[in-house]
């Protein structure tokens, strides 16, 4: 069966004393195995039991993801507030629960309950990344889960709010919007087709010039929904552009291209290096950033921000 058709979920995520009861299938090489039906409640029995057997993440019908969905947002608050979980478990239930709602707002932006379910998501985000000492290690927890574009999505907006939150004062509103575009700055890449996202070698220059496609493309879709405003169209259209002036849509350069977009530039390639790819696997956080460091001394990016960048991933990543 298609693997669309299933949502992993990671078992941190899952309380037994309120999660629904909805059926559970576990992944046994390329099959789904029913786990349990959605007569029975999940237990702290089964937690142990799928703990013990090293499994992390059972898989949920999409069908039933609005269950979940609702469940794990109208909970997040309080499960964020115990003192019973720790954080790192905290960053993951937190991040499942973005993933999901990424999910939907790449199914639906312009309807404005997914619109106010990602501001209300990108709170937490923000509140997170600026008390918690976990942050990086929350944000690997649903990567290589056949759902790449939407684990990067979480993980850029994490990253973008965590510089803008140490580097800048910037109000809240702002933030938000912030948060916003970097949810779905790849947006665009829905009007790429599956052979090419998957091809695992390199790129004709054709296909090329089809991806780099989705900044545009994206743009101009999410502006004519009239929801969005220029803070996140601006993260949207314009995180490719480069420091030198040899990205793309527009070719700006140095810093006629707008601060967010260099900071969601700079948070996309970081993630996209320490992710898995159809076409290669995912670099080591030392590796991704000399390669970024490199890409810098090219002209890739504000010599300023990637160093400050360097410098809070770093503190990020030595914490956990």
């Amino acid at each position: 069966m298609n693997d669309n058709y299933w949502r992993p979920i990671s078992i941190d995520s899952i309380d037994p004393s309120y999660f629904p009861p909805v059926a559970m299938f576990i992944k046994s090489g390329d099959n789904y195995v029913l786990y349990k039906d959605g007569s029975r409640s999940f237990t702290r029995d089964d937690r142990q039991r799928l703990e013990r057997s090293f499994t992390s993440f059972v898989y949920i019908r999409t069908g039933d993801m609005d269950e979940i969905n609702t469940y794990l947002e109208s909970h997040l608050t309080e499960i964020l507030a115990r003192d019973d979980i720790d954080d790192t478990t905290k960053g993951k239930i937190l991040y499942q629960t973005s993933a999901n709602c990424v999910i939907d707002m790449f199914e639906s932006p312009e309807t404005a309950a997914n619109l106010e379910r990602s501001r209300n998501l990108i709170k937490h985000i923000m509140s997170f990344v600026a008390t918690s000492s976990h942050t990086y290690e929350a944000l690997q927890a649903v990567a290589g889960h056949n759902f790449y574009i939407f684990a990067h999505s979480v993980q850029v907006t994490a990253l973008s709010l965590l510089m803008h939150e140490k580097l800048f004062a910037v109000d809240a509103d702002e933030m938000l919007d912030v948060g916003v575009g970097s949810l779905i700055h790849d947006y665009g890449m829905i009007f790429i087709t599956d052979k090419i996202l998957d091809k695992p070698d390199a790129l004709s220059d054709v296909e090329y010039y089809k991806v780099k496609q989705h900044t545009q493309k994206g743009y101009e879709f999410l502006k004519n929904t009239g929801k969005f405003n220029e803070v996140s169209l601006t993260i949207i259209r314009h995180h490719h552009e480069r420091f030198d002036g040899n990205g793309y849509p527009t070719g700006l350069k140095g810093d006629n291209i707008p601060r967010s977009a260099q900071i969601a530039a700079i948070c996309d390639v970081y993630s996209a290096l320490t992710l898995d790819r159809s076409y290669r696997k995912a670099a080591p956080h030392a590796e991704a950033l000399q390669t970024m460091a490199s890409e810098a001394k090219g002209g890739a990016f504000n010599p300023e921000l990637f160093k400050s960048f360097e410098g809070i991933i770093n503190l990020t990543k030595g914490s956990v």
